[in-house]
């Protein structure tokens, strides 16, 4: 296991108030220019934007060993190996998040997602997937070692604005050099960052194995996305480097735009003349389709919404993900995963050359986790305060109540802004319904480095006297997310790429969320330090 020590950081260096206002001023314009951007905080978003503001962003990088940077770069392909065979087992899937005897009992989300699979065959799948991670210090010893938040298999976003996040930083840096400031802040310890090329290369992938040149790639997104520009510096990238089109879609606009062809399975998409290279009203052959939304159950308000999902799924483009790819990523497989034999026995279907080596590394990044069901979980009780076992609960609830403040409880949900912590965790037990248990686990907390912090600036934020966004100075915890992909199949087998990029984002110490788009964190990005 890769370690570093940590040593006296200090974190950021001291700037003057006049430099901060440079630095702001320089990395503000500097977003505006090279799209990274958001719209404007709205209702709702106008079809034809007018106006930009940037995205919450940090004046200077994290510092990250280069060790453990390098350890999550190593481990991508793994994991990417890992999750593309839990997809595959549909054993395994129904077990752990079916609506028979999984999670999908307890969440009819999840259930609703897996009856929709459960009718229909998936003969290829594509993953774009982030693998996101926190700095540990209970190692002892003063050593930090890697630990994973979680895996995510849909709608893994940020990377193209993680790409001009740390393009920002080296700019930043070649104009001021930092004043000098710091020795970590030198060109060579800025890490390169391709992740637009990298993942628009994974689509072109999927795009090329369905065959079809002309056709064209679906992204389905939410009504009024703000992080737009995120999605569409993808959709550039594919048409000037690869020559493939895209076409975006909500789920309410494919419900009268989407048809299937009952005998080739041919997905479809009437557009108007204004969409269409031939002026006039066409249908539109979808080669892939791209998921930025259906991953939270308000994007689907109705069940014409979930009929609209499972439309698209019975077609022959290539999904990404499916929803076997979607359920693989739900933190109850996370936390089944980590049971004795059962990552191990994924990693021997992979034909892993080294498959204990492997598995091992993987194991050690994980935080003990249990479910809430669980009646035997893989933790000790507190030795001060011998538990209190009640007749009608089980072990895994009364440990997590008797362990709260070292714990995060987690539901089967993506986005930011669902987990619960801490002291939070008794009040929440007492009101969550008895069956709704096996739906949520604990996981011990992370403890990231302490005495690191950052210089954080959100468009529309406070603002001084002169209306210029106040630069906020705080005590901050930095999550580094790691890209890649794989196009996947029970007859082909896995291709994938684990260095397809990484992204960071930095939110202040009194947040427990993380989402950027959720308004918890800044985007940043990296200066790799030894030691």
């Amino acid at each position: 296991m890769a370690s570093s020590t940590l040593e006296s950081w200090q974190w950021p260096p001291s700037f003057s108030e006049a430099q901060i206002d440079a630095l702001t001023q320089l990395a503000k314009t500097y977003a505006l220019s090279c799209g990274l951007t958001y719209l404007p905080p709205s209702a709702t978003q106008p079809p034809s934007p007018s106006s930009a503001i940037h995205a919450p962003i940090s004046l200077l990088p994290t510092p990250i060993p280069r060790s453990l940077f390098e350890q999550a770069q190593e481990l991508q392909s793994s994991y990417n190996i890992l999750y593309a065979w839990v997809a595959m087992d549909d054993d395994f899937l129904d077990n752990v998040m079916g609506a028979v005897v999984g999670v999908g009992k307890a969440d009819e989300f999840v259930g609703t997602l897996w009856r929709g699979w459960k009718a229909m065959s998936q003969p290829l799948h594509l993953g774009l997937f982030r693998s996101d991670y926190l700095l540990h210090t209970g190692e002892g010893e003063g050593k930090i070692s890697l630990k994973q938040v979680e895996f995510n298999t849909v709608s893994s976003s940020f990377g193209p604005l993680s790409e001009r996040a740390a393009a920002m930083h080296r700019y930043l840096h070649a104009q001021t050099n930092y004043y000098g400031t710091s020795p970590y802040l030198k060109s060579e310890n800025f890490p390169p960052n391709d992740t637009t090329a990298r993942l628009a290369a994974g689509l072109a992938e999927a795009h090329k194995a369905y065959g079809v040149p002309n056709a064209y790639i679906l992204f389905v997104v939410q009504p009024n996305e703000r992080n737009v520009f995120d999605q569409r510096l993808l959709e550039y990238e594919l048409l000037e480097k690869h020559s493939i089109r895209v076409v975006r879609s909500t789920f309410d606009e494919l419900a009268s735009s989407a048809t299937l062809d009952p005998n080739t399975r041919t997905l479809r998409l009437t557009v108007p003349p204004a969409l269409s290279p031939s002026g006039f009203e066409s249908d539109l052959e979808v080669s892939v389709i791209y998921f930025r939304a259906g991953y939270v159950p308000s994007d689907y308000p109705t069940m014409t919404h979930y009929a609209t999902r499972f439309t698209l799924e019975r077609s022959r483009a290539i999904k990404c993900p499916t929803v076997p790819l979607q359920l693989a990523g739900g933190k109850k497989v996370q936390e089944f995963l980590s049971r004795p034999g059962v990552v191990e026995r994924f990693m021997s279907n992979a034909g892993a050359r080294d498959m204990n080596a492997s598995a091992k590394d993987l194991r050690e990044t994980w935080m003990p986790m249990w479910s809430l069901d669980d009646s035997n979980p893989p933790v000790a009780p507190p030795s001060d305060s011998p538990i209190q076992q009640t007749t009608n609960e089980p072990r895994g609830t009364t440990l997590a109540r008797a362990l709260a403040d070292s714990l995060v409880l987690k539901p089967q949900r993506e986005g930011g802004g669902n987990n619960v912590y801490k002291e939070d965790i008794p009040p929440f037990l007492e009101t969550l319904p008895a069956q709704e248990r096996e739906a949520w686990i604990a996981m011990q907390l992370i403890l990231p480095p302490q005495g690191l912090g950052s210089y954080l600036v959100r468009a529309g934020a406070t603002s001084d006297a002169n209306g210029d966004n106040k630069v906020v100075r705080s005590a901050t915890i930095s999550e580094l997310g790691i890209f890649g992909w794989a196009l996947f199949s029970r007859e082909t087998g896995v291709h994938e790429r684990g260095d397809v990029g990484w992204l960071v984002r930095t939110k202040g110490v009194e947040s427990n969320e993380g989402g950027v788009a959720a308004g918890f964190s800044v985007l940043d990005s990296i200066v790799l330090v030894d030691g």
